[in-house]
């Protein structure tokens, strides 16, 4: 890995304890704690609600916007992501793995992967 993406890991780390760490938090010193106090429905409306934001960004990108606010959007989205995969107990680790068990697969072969995984499970629990 290059320095910059050690940090980038670092810094997913990072907020990845910030966010534990306000699990059963004030509510109303945190925001993270507000988001995880009122369930899941809050925070992945959040997330959905963050991604139409990314969505229009790029959009805006497309006809000259200033891209930092794609930046700006995304990192909302990532952040978002982030609470809800504390609340399932994962980390960005775990999304890094999958990354790193994806990289060198193409998007067509790792989508057959998973199909031809998927239809050994139904098999074997159907027998």
């Amino acid at each position: 890995m290059s320095d910059a993406e050690v940090n980038s890991v670092d810094v997913l780390a990072r907020l990845a304890d910030v966010i534990e760490s306000r699990k059963g938090g004030d509510v109303d010193k945190s925001y993270v704690a507000r988001l995880l106090a009122r369930g899941p429905d809050s925070f992945l409306k959040k997330i959905g609600e963050e991604a139409t934001e990314v969505v229009m960004a790029a959009k805006d990108v497309d006809h000259g916007a200033d891209k930092s606010k794609l930046i700006y959007e995304v990192a909302d989205l990532w952040f978002h992501s982030m609470v809800a995969l504390s609340h399932y107990g994962l980390t960005p680790a775990d999304v890094v793995s999958e990354l790193a068990r994806r990289e060198g697969l193409s998007g067509l072969e790792e989508k057959a992967l998973r199909k031809a995984e998927q239809r050994a499970k139904e098999e074997g629990g159907s027998t």
